[in-house]
């Protein structure tokens, strides 16, 4: 099936495009700082995977990072919408008008918006509380219409498995459900850790880990479909 073979292929590079522009930021910000006109925007001895020294828009709002994250995270975000529509069809293939459809493809072109929007606005600086609001809304955004994307999406596809069970490994099906799952207890486990001042460290560190599980979940999909050649 075409469409099989065209969101397998896309979602590879829905996992390594990000995961190379927001690692390549990192890298460049904490190694080579030559590279900064102005040296407060360095950063120094840090891996926030774990340390959670610094956070992702730290690293990737500045110049010259700002060039690598902002087109590539658009570009991504292209991927993204084209993801969800191929999905749409593959479902469409083994079930027409599936009462998810509409659902997971509504919120997963919607964080595709929201991701092109925050790319755009990274890094602009206005000294006003409406405009960081507007900002902090739209990354939230993002990130819950992500999840809830990709929760139907499973869901979806557990609900067709006696009919696409040939086309998929089930295993890795069982860990992308697994992995949204943990996605969204901890992100309603968070949500007080976030809302309260302080713990700056925990919260970056908590931000680069949360945003390699959701690329993560296109990962999985890479390997959840088998090859087809026909």
């Amino acid at each position: 099936m075409k469409s099989i073979a065209k969101a397998k292929s896309i979602s590879i590079w829905i996992f390594i495009i990000p995961f190379i522009a927001v690692n390549t930021c990192l890298i460049l910000i904490t190694q080579f700082h030559g590279l900064f006109p102005d040296p407060a925007h360095v950063i120094h001895n840090t891996f926030p995977y774990i340390d959670g020294g610094a956070s992702i828009s730290r690293t990737a709002r500045v110049f010259p990072t700002y060039l690598i994250f902002k087109p590539l995270m658009i570009f991504t975000s292209f991927l993204l919408i084209k993801y969800w529509f191929y999905n749409k069809k593959i479902i469409n293939s083994f079930e027409t008008n599936h009462k998810n459809i509409k659902i997971f493809v509504f919120f997963g072109v919607s964080s595709a918006v929201f991701l092109i929007l925050h790319s755009i606005f990274l890094g602009i600086k206005f000294d006003n509380d409406l405009y960081k609001l507007f900002r902090r809304v739209i990354l939230l955004s993002f990130i819950i219409f992500e999840i809830t994307a990709q929760f139907y999406l499973v869901i979806t596809i557990y609900s067709l498995k006696e009919k696409i069970f040939k086309f998929i490994n089930e295993k890795i099906l069982k860990t992308k459900l697994i992995l949204v799952s943990l996605l969204i207890i901890v992100a309603i486990i968070s949500i007080p850790l976030i809302s309260m001042p302080g713990n700056t460290h925990l919260k970056h560190a908590l931000e680069w880990d949360y945003f390699l599980g959701v690329i993560a979940f296109y990962l999985l999909t890479f390997f959840m479909w088998k090859n087809i050649k026909n």
